[in-house]
């Protein structure tokens, strides 16, 4: 293990470097990446002390002196200080409180993508039963995603616009394809199936992850999602022959 190993905090001191709020470094071994809370991470190489940036950064190296049980970086450009800042080990603790942010910030984007595939479910189910369940199962999902944010701002953040942004994209690029295949109706459900497995997979972890950090109204939240999920994914198991004809019957089959 490198003496640089770890998640650590970083602080502005001077210079001309945006504000770090929320910023971390974290390193393993001969790499790393520096993160903001909304943007993706920049990532770097660990040489001794010395932190050289990668890809579109690459002329950003950071400088490091040991101090007081941190570090005192000199961020340079070219070879030129712009800045200083100050690292801070996190505390395990610490690290685990922004896992926990993380995941909850991972499961609000992913319902705002469980939005965006329900209403295609919608549009391609004709069935009075199926629609009212699927119609029921959006509105329990909008409250999936507004207790997520709200577990957010009770850790003082806010959902990440990246991961929003990403699941726009990925809906986005979906479309063209759902429009062009046929069966839809049945793929639409077999992606909903999936994607129910998914996410009652990803609240398990959350509510595992929320109960080490102490966040009981995170797990409670996570676990009464849960059995939402579950009940979603029986219901689409008890109508495959639905989604089976309607199918058939888009693709102008008739048994």
């Amino acid at each position: 293990m490198g003496e640089l190993d770890g998640v650590w905090a970083v602080e502005r001191v001077s210079g001309a470097l945006p504000p770090l709020h929320g910023c971390v470094k974290r390193i393993h071994g001969h790499r790393g990446t520096t993160e903001f809370p909304n943007f993706p991470g920049m990532p770097f190489d660990v040489r001794g002390l010395e932190l050289h940036y990668r890809g579109p950064f690459a002329l950003l190296v950071d400088k490091l002196e040991r101090r007081d049980g941190g570090y005192r970086g000199r961020a340079t450009l070219l070879g030129r200080e712009f800045g200083q800042f100050e690292l801070r080990r996190l505390e395990p603790m610490g690290q685990l409180k922004e896992q926990l942010i993380k995941n909850i910030d991972e499961a609000h984007a992913m319902e705002q993508n469980v939005l965006r595939m329900l209403d295609g479910m919608i549009s391609t189910t004709d069935d009075p039963e199926l629609l009212d369940a699927l119609e029921h199962h959006k509105v329990q999902t909008q409250g999936h995603a507004d207790r997520m944010a709200e577990r957010l701002e009770a850790h003082g953040t806010s959902p990440s616009a990246v991961k929003q942004l990403g699941g726009v994209l990925g809906a986005l690029a979906k479309v063209p394809l759902d429009l062009v295949r046929g069966e839809r109706a049945g793929r639409n459900a077999r992606d909903g199936y999936a994607t129910e497995h998914t996410e009652i997979a990803s609240y398990e972890l959350l509510r595992r992850i929320a109960q080490k950090a102490g966040d009981e109204e995170t797990a409670i939240a996570a676990q009464e999602i849960i059995v939402e999920e579950k009940a979603m994914a029986r219901l689409i198991e008890q109508n495959w022959d639905k989604f089976a004809e309607l199918s058939l019957k888009e693709e102008g089959v008739t048994v």
